[in-house]
């Protein structure tokens, strides 16, 4: 176990940038193993629609429950999003620092983002004052465990990237491994942002609007690359338009593009 969380501080430590890709169940995971993706993250919005959920509505239990088959289904280390934690103030955030490490993650990110529509980011003393304790129970382990802060800003609805960079320094300052800032749509921005602090920077691909390649955020100096929920809104995607079919035309032509059954149980024979 300490193995991995050895492997994945050491890719943040790497040269370039690398792609953590985001599994919702055990059998992506293993493809994604399969594939020889070096560390994998859990999305918190597949989770939930694994679970027939809204995003944001699943239990610690089921939280929990879902990162820890996640962990158990490779050899990879896994970093979990797990939103904001089990609860809003600092110690619930050292809280779910500590049970995140209980269950075998190498990591996991926490977000500024309130979970309450009519006041969605928490107010920056608190924000940062979470952060530090996260930090201080990172530190306070017996292993090594990557901690990575959020800021939600361009989510919803406050795009203010000064702002934005004001709480990402903060958060480095208060002891986060990794800076992270989902909804940024632009290069330049990503610039600012990586240029702005001095430890790795997580860019999310796949969400709606421009997408850029691995080299180009690499030379922009983002060092982690996830793609959130895309996969699973991939994937769930092509289930949706093949039920439309069948259910408004009563044909099958969606099956042509199924991959073939021996091919998919080749990747889950691969770890088994």
């Amino acid at each position: 176990m300490d193995d991995k969380r050895a492997l994945f501080r050491k890719l943040h430590e790497g040269p370039g940038a690398f792609i953590i890709p985001n599994p919702w169940d055990v059998g992506t995971a293993r493809i994604l193993a399969a594939m020889g993706f070096p560390a994998l993250a859990t999305t918190s919005a597949g989770m939930a629609f694994s679970l027939g959920l809204p995003e944001g509505s699943a239990s610690r239990e089921q939280t929990l429950a879902h990162c820890g088959a996640i962990v158990d289904a490779t050899p990879l280390p896994v970093s979990a999003d797990l939103e904001k934690g089990f609860g809003d103030d600092p110690k619930s955030a050292a809280e779910t620092v500590a049970a995140a490490a209980g269950i075998g993650l190498a990591g996991c990110s926490l977000e500024d983002h309130t979970g309450d529509r009519s006041r969605p980011i928490f107010d920056f003393a608190l924000a940062v004052e979470r952060i530090e304790a996260a930090a201080e129970a990172s530190r306070s382990l017996p292993h090594d465990f990557v901690l990575t802060a959020r800021c939600e800003n361009f989510l919803w609805g406050r795009a203010d990237l000064d702002d934005t960079i004001r709480r990402l320094q903060a958060f480095e300052r208060a002891g986060a491994d990794v800076l992270y800032a989902p909804g940024l749509a632009d290069l330049n921005s990503i610039r600012d942002v990586c240029d702005a602090l001095t430890k790795p920077v997580n860019v999310v691909m796949g969400m709606p609007g421009a997408t850029f390649s691995l080299a180009d955020l690499a030379e922009a100096g983002a060092k982690r690359i996830s793609v959130g929920s895309a996969l699973a809104r991939l994937a769930y995607g092509e289930m949706v338009d093949a039920a439309r079919e069948m259910r408004s035309q009563g044909t099958f032509r969606f099956s042509e593009k199924a991959m073939g059954f021996a091919e998919l149980e080749g990747y889950f024979r691969t770890l088994s």
